[in-house]
């Protein structure tokens, strides 16, 4: 054969396994807390580098993403903000037994988008001169939940109450925080670290003072069968997907 029809040849069959691959790439919707913006941003670009599989993801509180799953919406992977709603799924058949794991342990920070304003011990809480705080909605947001714990056990939460600036979710309490709405606020960890540091003030919330943060991910009823899927829930678990996830802060 003539060198140049064997050239022919192989970028002709290059062509045909990049399309045979195309066709079996197929989009992942998947519900998605929104402590784990940042961090599932990177690791989609991973997973869609490594499998060509593409995630179609959404970001929101944990506690809405159940009622959605519960009224038929087409996520077929949830990343949660705790480990009790994905327990929950699987024990109504909405999710894959077995499936379930660990893939974060959050970290609650208190923290302002201005220097000095939060101190190391979080002291503010009791002393500081604001006339608003932020926190997600503990009925939905499990963050939100730990913050109300914490300030419970630091004794602090029957005062604080009127200065409560309630936030949806985490993402929107950062916001809140961010744009000086609220002059501080409770919020993720991976929220404010960049570069291994954080920028304004913020003040580490001791674990002991609310239960871990443990988030699951879970294979949805409607993923069961989707290889996409499947995959996405292997790669949560791979080691580039850990270092992203340590990457932000999170423990694992």
């Amino acid at each position: 054969m003539p060198m140049n029809a064997s050239r022919r040849l192989s970028l002709l069959l290059t062509v045909l396994a990049g399309i045979a691959a195309q066709a079996r790439a197929d989009e992942v919707p998947v519900a998605v807390a929104a402590n784990f913006t940042a961090p599932m941003q990177q690791i989609a670009a991973g997973f869609e580098k490594a499998t060509g599989h593409k995630v179609v993801a959404a970001y929101g509180a944990t506690g809405k993403f159940y009622a959605q799953i519960k009224n038929g919406a087409p996520f077929e992977v949830l990343l949660a903000a705790d480990d009790e709603t994905p327990a929950r799924l699987t024990a109504e058949k909405a999710a894959v037994a077995g499936s379930r794991f660990t893939y974060a342990i959050g970290k609650l920070v208190l923290w302002s988008a201005k220097p000095a304003v939060v101190d190391a011990r979080g002291d503010v809480l009791k002393n500081g001169t604001f006339d608003h705080i932020a926190l997600a909605n503990p009925k939905l947001a499990p963050y939100g939940a730990a913050a109300v714990q914490a300030m419970k056990a630091l004794g602090v939460h029957e005062a604080l109450q009127p200065r409560f600036v309630m936030a949806e979710n985490i993402t929107q309490a950062h916001q809140f925080v961010s744009s000086g709405n609220a002059l501080l606020g409770f919020v993720a960890l991976s929220q404010v670290l960049r570069d291994g540091r954080i920028e304004g003030s913020a003040w580490m919330v001791p674990a002991a003072l609310y239960p871990p943060i443990r988030q699951d991910a879970v294979l949805l009823d409607k993923g069961k069968d989707k290889p996409a899927a499947q995959a996405l829930m292997r790669y949560l678990q791979s080691e580039q997907a850990r270092a992203v996830i340590q990457s932000f802060g999170y423990g694992l």
